[in-house]
């Protein structure tokens, strides 16, 4: 009798030891970085970007070139004038390079909204991509590799190949 309670006892032991085992989750790790990158949508992006800020960056520099044209036409021109009309052009001036400033400021938030519009959807559809292939092969957990998230070590299962498969990369 007391070997059979042992014998029940190391079998419930052994049952919940396997049973524990098997609980443990699944985790595989993914550089999303690299997924985005690869994506096609990406690159379209970017160029996208890229003339958005060229527009900014022409009309910038056409402004600048304005300012300068300006303060060296009045430099020279300051001897022949009145000093109240030296201190018009001087506020004119000013004027002039705080609308420089000012239309750079907007300029940078335009183009970072923007960039949140454009990329927002490509980071969408990778993530949906991830999601699926994930919940398909059993994980329940999927760590960002990427440099700078904070994983130190990704030797377990990289799923960046499925998903690039199921996004047809």
């Amino acid at each position: 009798m007391k070997t059979m309670k042992s014998l029940f006892i190391a079998i419930v032991l052994f049952v919940g030891a396997t049973s524990f085992m098997n609980a443990q989750s699944k985790t595989a790790h993914i550089d999303t970085q690299a997924l985005v990158e690869a994506m096609p949508e990406m690159k379209a992006a970017q160029s996208q970007l890229e003339k958005i800020q060229k527009t900014y960056d022409t009309a910038i520099k056409d402004m600048a070139k304005e300012f300068e044209t300006k303060v060296k036409q009045y430099g020279a021109e300051e001897t022949t004038k009145t000093a109240e009309e030296n201190a018009k052009r001087v506020e004119e001036v000013q004027g002039i390079e705080r609308n420089i400033t000012a239309y750079r400021q907007q300029a940078l938030q335009d183009l970072q909204k923007k960039e949140v519009d454009v990329f927002q959807p490509i980071l969408e559809k990778a993530r949906a991509a991830i999601q699926k292939v994930a919940r398909a092969q059993g994980y329940q957990y999927v760590l960002d590799s990427a440099t700078g998230n904070g994983v130190i070590l990704a030797d377990g299962y990289d799923l960046l190949v499925d998903v690039k498969k199921e996004l047809g990369i």
